[in-house]
């Protein structure tokens, strides 16, 4: 079983519409591309994102935004910060430097 598998992804923008939902869109790009069934991939903006962090497996997030997160438990919700969020090549590379693909 992929480590991701069954587990809950959430990516944040600024604004919760655009960026995020583009951004959802590349990390199901990565899921189809590596089989991994995922139990969910949402989409909001970073401010709701910091207090639905703790019910997500890993939060994605633009690098700016990275102090946003400052104080979740990182045991339990691992962080990803991108510079190109759109960028799949980008999402899969940073996910498995988190060691969560092989």
């Amino acid at each position: 079983m992929a480590k991701l598998d069954g587990k809950k992804l959430l990516a944040c923008c600024a604004n919760g519409a655009g960026s995020s939902l583009l951004m959802e869109n590349a990390i199901k790009k990565v899921m189809t591309r590596n089989n991994i069934k995922p139990a969910a991939i949402s989409h909001c903006a970073v401010s709701e994102g910091k207090s639905a962090a703790s019910g997500y497996d890993v939060v994605l997030c633009a690098k700016p935004f990275a102090k946003t997160f400052d104080g979740i438990d990182t045991s339990k919700t691992t962080l990803i910060t991108l510079k190109n969020v759109m960028s799949d090549k980008e999402i899969e590379t940073a996910l498995k430097d988190a060691g969560l693909l092989d």
